[in-house]
This record gives structure tokens, C-alpha cells and sequence, in this order.
């Protein structure tokens, strides 16, 4: 019997995103808020599914909004690591890198009992160090790269790229990665933003980016014994109405198809059960 999951992650930057940027301008902040009006739409909706989800909180929102964050753990819904501030890791040092990791997770740990078991990067990018940090600091998973679309993977360290060499890969370690993806993720899709280098024009029709997300996951479930696929979706950007509505056509047209919904650190565990051990080597 087949078996495909869908986890639904959100991430919930707030006025983190805008403020990494150096964006603290009335109205880029104001982007920022409104993603509290869309988390309370979609816990509304999850709950009206009976669905839980994964939510990557940076620390500076779980600081700002304690009492929004509350409502996301008392509803069942995990709690993953997604930095201290909306900053890449590649920007930093292995130690400011490292701080920001445990700065991070106390503030997981005082809402929830306990560190986060997963870590995505701020705009899904890990620095030279990441991997081992996050193995140091005790994370089960990452959801931060692309390398597979259906199917966690164990990620290697070590890798050595040169222009005129062929790429020298390094070995596997025990950190799981749960696969994104830039066409699964609605920023690119819908956000409109202006940086120095250009402009993400965004605004595209919810309509043609449901049919996208639709058929991926019917590929997975046509090709596939066991699949996981992940959205990520970010509450100022999906909560806006008519993308809301498209989320709740998203989700009963995956109810239809037999989808299961589960949270990402869930999914974790049945992968490495499947497979037959945590260790590394045998991914």
C-alpha cells in the first residue's frame, strides 16, 4: 500500500524578515505584522482539518509575539528552529553562527520543554559550518536544501568545490534532511519586493500555482511507494484572502487523493524506522 505525506510548514518571520533587511520603515514592518493576522487565519483553518503542522520560528518573533506562539504549541503543532533573526548563517562566523543556534533554541525550549528537533535556514542557506553545528548542538533534521524532492536524504560535510577540479564530495553524517523547494514555497510566487539588485515581481495567479503544487504531489503519489512532500508557506504572504482560499482548496484536494497530513519531525521518525536505523551509512 502506498503512503504520501504532506507536511505543511510555516514560517513565521514576522517583522524579523523586514528587520534582517534593515528594512524598519513604517510600511515594510507593517508587511511584517500582517503576518499575525494570517497565522490566525491558518491555525483557524488547520484546526477546522484537524491538521497539524510544522512551524519554523525565528527567536526574535517567538520574543516579540510569546503569546501567538503559545497558541501554535497549545494547538499541537511543532516547533522548529529557523535562526535567532532572519539573518543567513553564511553572513556569520562560527561563532556568532553557533550563539545564534542556542540563543535560539532557549527560547524554543522555554515555550515548548524542550530544543527544537529540526532547522531551517533563514532564505535556505547553511554557511561552511552548519552542518556541524546543528549535529553539535543535537538537531534530528534540516529542511533547508533541495538535492531530492519526495525522499530524505542524510547529509554529507566536507564537500570541496573547485572551478577546474570535479567536485569532491564528503561523507554522510547522522543530520536527516527533509527536501524544499523554490516552486513549493509561496514567497517567490506571490510576494512583490524591491532589493538593490532587482525586483521579485511575485503576484502570480493562486489559481496557477495550486494546479502547479497539486501536480507535484500526484507525481509522488503515481511514482512513488512512500513519499513525503513539503510546502512552505509564510503567514504574511498566504494569509492574504484569496490565497487563503486557495490553501484550503490545496488541502481538500489532498484529503481527496488520500494524502497524510504530518508534522516534519513525525515524518523523521517513520523515515529513519523504514529504513532500519538512525545510522548514517545506511541512508
Amino acid at each position: 500500500m502506498s503512503r504520501s505525506i504532506v507536511c505543511l510548514s510555516f514560517d513565521l518571520d514576522a517583522v524579523s524578515l523586514w528587520v534582517a533587511r534593515g528594512n524598519t520603515s513604517p510600511t515594510p514592518i507593517s508587511r511584517g505584522e500582517f503576518g499575525i493576522v494570517g497565522t490566525r487565519r491558518i491555525l483557524q483553518l488547520l484546526e477546522r482539518f484537524d491538521l497539524k503542522a510544522t512551524w519554523f520560528i525565528p527567536g526574535h518573533t517567538l520574543e516579540t509575539y510569546p503569546a501567538l506562539c503559545e497558541e501554535i504549541c497549545a494547538a499541537g503543532h511543532e516547533i522548529g528552529h529557523h535562526g535567532w533573526s532572519h539573518v543567513s548563517p553564511v553572513n556569520m562566523s562560527r561563532e556568532e553562527e553557533a550563539h545564534a543556534l542556542v540563543r535560539a533554541n532557549e527560547a524554543i525550549c522555554k515555550l515548548t520543554g524542550a530544543h527544537a528537533a529540526g532547522y531551517r535556514s533563514p532564505a535556505w542557506d547553511l554557511s561552511a559550518n552548519s552542518v556541524d553545528l546543528l549535529i553539535e548542538q543535537g538537531f534530528q533534521y534540516d529542511s533547508s536544501m533541495m538535492a531530492n524532492d519526495y525522499t530524505p536524504y542524510f547529509v554529507r560535510h566536507g564537500d570541496v568545490f573547485e572551478p577546474d577540479q570535479p567536485a569532491v564530495f564528503g561523507p554522510t553524517t547522522s543530520l536527516l534532511e527533509m527536501p524544499v523547494s523554490w516552486s513549493l514555497d509561496d514567497f517567490p510566487h506571490f510576494e512583490y519586493t524591491r532589493t538593490p539588485n532587482g525586483i521579485l515581481p511575485g503576484l502570480m495567479s493562486a489559481q496557477s500555482v495550486l494546479g502547479n503544487w497539486m501536480e507535484d504531489f500526484l507525481y509522488m503519489k503515481e511514482n512513488l511507494a512512500w513519499g513525503a512532500i513539503t510546502y512552505t508557506f509564510h503567514p504574511q504572504v498566504i494569509g492574504r484572502g484569496h490565497r487563503m482560499r486557495m490553501l484550503e482548496r490545496l488541502i481538500t484536494g489532498l484529503l481527496s487523493e488520500g494524502a497524510q497530513f504530518m508534522r516534519m519531525t513525525d515524518v523523521v521518525t517513520e523515515h529513519l524506522r523504514r529504513i532500519g536505523s538512525h545510522d548514517s551509512s545506511k541512508g
